[in-house]
């Protein structure tokens, strides 16, 4: 296992660079610069001011002088400085927004598969009883619902109508003066139709594969064997069947995680919730080159690491194809 690791992770690095080129040469290609940008802000500005700026940003070197540089910076974890007014580090505007991101989509990814799972493994169970009709045709809906027109039904309705939830921001105005769990109650009735949206729409998907996973393992001749020698059926479905028909699963717990940004982007901007998704969508308004690579290179790392982890859980799920 140690080599198997070591292997992995020295792959890692030129897949890492290659994604990083990708990105940095597909955001300078695309039309427009951010010295365009303050510039139809300020009709009186003059050429050389427009000039002085690409230098000061370091916009007039060439493309792959800009990308060492860029890679030089990286090295030790300097992402630059914000193309905006502030002017202020990437990683410092990246860290303060990283946390909410992440907790939201974490929450979300957990009760995505704490629910999906055992919705799976019961259809498969049920196969064809009014339990798995049922669950199929409310998954379905909610697969076919767009995210954003859901959310904001569920904005209108829970939030405008009833008044229940909040549809704006991670917490109130009057937070600090809340006790402890004052302050928690508020945050997680903030964060509740982000989070409930969120799982939603990728719960069908992953039942789905569930199921179809579980009914491809439960015609297997082990467990035909398993059951013949007497053994309970709870011990047989939970025990022998699951931990095989979760190996799909793991696949696409993987590919999860780098969503853990890129589909916050929608979600942060309609609640207004200040995380890296509604940071890094600003950030392609503005043409923000350094911004918009600090996001990009979470992100490949993120869908790295995912990729590593699912490697991983599958000598955890299946002994056979562990490496030793």
């Amino acid at each position: 296992m140690p080599a198997y690791l070591a292997k992995k992770l020295a792959l890692l690095i030129p897949t890492f660079i290659g994604i990083t080129i990708v990105c940095f040469a597909v955001i300078h290609l695309a039309p427009g610069e951010p010295t365009a940008l303050q510039a139809d802000l300020n009709p009186k500005i003059t050429q050389e001011a427009i000039e002085r700026m690409r230098s000061h940003y370091g916009l007039d070197k060439p493309l792959t002088e800009q990308y060492f540089v860029w890679m030089k910076n990286l090295m030790v974890l300097d992402f630059g400085r914000s193309i905006s007014t502030d002017e202020r580090p990437v990683w410092d505007k990246i860290e303060e927004r990283l946390p909410v991101t992440i907790a939201i989509n974490v929450a979300a990814l957990i009760l995505e598969f704490l629910l999906a799972i055992p919705l799976g493994v019961l259809s498969a169970i049920r196969r064809g009883s009014l339990y798995d009709r049922t669950v199929t045709v409310i998954v379905f809906i909610g697969f076919s619902i767009p995210g954003f027109w859901l959310a904001l039904l569920c904005m209108d309705f829970f939030g405008a109508r009833l008044g229940w939830l909040p549809i704006s921001g991670i917490h109130s105005l009057d937070y600090d003066g809340l006790s402890l769990p004052g302050r928690v109650w508020d945050v997680a009735r903030h964060l509740m139709l982000p989070v409930l949206i969120s799982a939603f729409g990728s719960l069908a998907g992953l039942s789905r594969y569930m199921r179809a996973s579980m009914l491809e393992i439960v015609r297997q001749d082990y467990i035909l064997t398993a059951r013949a020698k007497g053994l309970p059926e709870r011990t047989v479905i939970y025990k022998h069947a699951m931990r095989n028909a979760l190996l799909p699963v793991i696949t696409i717990l993987g590919l999860s995680i780098p969503g853990l940004i890129g589909g916050s982007v929608i979600f942060e901007s309609m609640f207004a919730i200040p995380g890296l998704g509604q940071l890094f969508y600003q950030a392609i308004m503005m043409r923000d080159y350094n911004m918009i690579m600090g996001a990009l290179t979470i992100g490949a790392f993120l869908t790295l690491l995912g990729n590593l982890l699912a490697d991983l859980c599958y000598s955890v799920a299946d002994p056979r194809i562990r490496v030793r």
